[in-house]
């Protein structure tokens, strides 16, 4: 089963994101994730936060927090999927302005990586992946693919579907050697001997 987390980030094309959501997912709202949701037209399974951000008042299950407190909602709502063992995990509207709460994001995918879950962090440009060992993507011919090292060096590269191909290859923290491949089917498989990196599927 897949738990969807809102949060209360940018969430501009709401068609795009009715599209991606399936009647099966649990739906997980993070603080005014509970707006956004309202705003799609769909009843989350329960909210979690401090609810500093929530206009309107929820009538659905809630899991309150002190506004002071040491995690942000989102890793909250996160760590809430990852507990109750959902196979999938598919976070929307966890990028926006604030690039302090954007960074701080993407980095839950490691959390969800290392629980043994399959990770997602998606809005209307990207789709964003955690690399550990390895990872096959999905889209179509001509779709662009980055690979970011973060905290270290990455080694032992390998890739099979992108028009530039590494083999056994290091890309290295702080450099921009792994942005903008491209994928040469509907399917690439990316590997890793060490280190951990985010693989952006990106569209223009």
């Amino acid at each position: 089963m897949r738990a969807v987390i809102i949060g209360n980030g940018a969430m501009h094309d709401e068609c795009f994101y009715r599209s991606v959501l399936r009647e099966s997912d649990y739906i997980i709202c993070a603080d005014g994730g509970y707006d956004r949701a309202l705003k799609l037209g769909i009843t989350p399974n329960i909210l979690v936060g401090d609810l500093d951000s929530v206009c309107h008042e929820p009538d659905i299950p809630v899991i309150k927090y002190p506004v002071k407190k040491d995690m942000t909602d989102g890793e909250i709502a996160v760590r809430y999927a990852v507990e109750h063992d959902f196979e999938e995990i598919l976070m929307i509207g966890f990028t926006g302005n604030r690039l302090d709460h954007t960074i701080s994001n993407l980095f839950f995918l490691k959390l969800i990586c290392e629980s043994g879950k399959k990770g997602m962090l998606l809005d209307e440009r990207n789709e964003i992946y955690f690399l550990k060992d390895e990872i096959t993507v999905c889209g179509s011919e001509g779709d662009i693919v980055s690979i970011v090292p973060i905290g270290c060096d990455v080694e032992g590269v390998c890739t099979e579907g992108l028009e530039y191909p590494l083999c056994n290859e290091t890309l290295h923290f702080s450099s921009s050697r792994g942005i903008s491949n491209v994928m040469l089917t509907k399917m690439c498989k990316i590997t890793a001997k060490s280190g951990t990196a985010l693989v952006i599927k990106s569209r223009d």
